[in-house]
């Protein structure tokens, strides 16, 4: 199972897909069909066509991890929040945006309930929710859902976290896209500082803030600071 991870985390899908399917088969054997180590090994796979952009074998095999949580683990259980986040994931993707809030609901409803209202879990699913938001052009509606990740976020991971680094950078986007570029640069300074504190200046997510920084100069025809 661990090495299978451990090929997905290398791109190597075909190696970590036999080597998720040969910890299956042991689980199976040992443990039965119904036990929550054989969801995880679903989920497993699911993450590898996901990562693959198999949406539909994604889905299979979500549903098969779900049917198995619901049964032995009930329906309030952490693990169940995971697997419809998850799958709120593939429907976003997709284009379902109808089904990935209502499975966004789904988890956020698990969590709220198991895990309180101020755990970056939740904050996480608010964050995937607003990028939902924004697929659809609901920018206010992003925005909202932005906001109420950060005010778990700074509390709980304190502000210079690259959780929080990245809703900057979310939010700022959304400002672009509305055309409030003032609002967009604050925001993706914001982002641009947390990430040069945790990551130094060589860091892929640094040289993306310059990027999208430089796409709003160039939107405000400001062609020299763009350069």
């Amino acid at each position: 199972n661990n090495m299978a991870g451990v090929y997905s985390d290398q791109g190597n899908y075909e190696k970590a897909l036999e080597y998720n399917n040969k910890a299956l088969e042991i689980k199976l054997a040992v443990y039965g069909d119904r036990h929550p180590s054989v969801a995880l090994s679903y989920s497993g796979i699911a993450i590898v066509y996901f990562q693959q952009d198999i949406y539909e074998k994604a889905l299979e095999y979500y549903n098969k991890a779900l049917e198995i949580e619901l049964d032995v683990l009930g329906d309030r259980h952490p693990s169940l929040g995971d697997t419809y986040n998850n799958m709120a994931g593939v429907y976003c993707k997709q284009g379902n945006y109808d089904k990935a809030l209502e499975l966004y609901n789904k988890a956020l409803e698990v969590k709220l309930d198991v895990l309180g209202d101020r755990h970056p879990s939740v904050g996480g699913t608010y964050n995937n929710m607003a990028v939902v938001y924004c697929e659809q052009g609901k920018h206010e509606k992003a925005l909202e859902y932005y906001n109420k990740a950060l005010e778990i976020y700074l509390p709980v991971l304190g502000d210079r976290h690259p959780s929080v680094g990245n809703t900057y950078h979310s939010i700022a986007s959304v400002y672009q896209e509305q055309g409030e570029y003032k609002k967009a640069l604050e925001y993706y300074n914001k982002a641009k500082d947390i990430f040069l504190d945790v990551y130094g200046d060589r860091h892929p997510s640094v040289g993306g803030t310059y990027n999208n920084m430089a796409g709003v100069y160039s939107d405000q025809g400001n062609y020299e600071k763009a350069l």
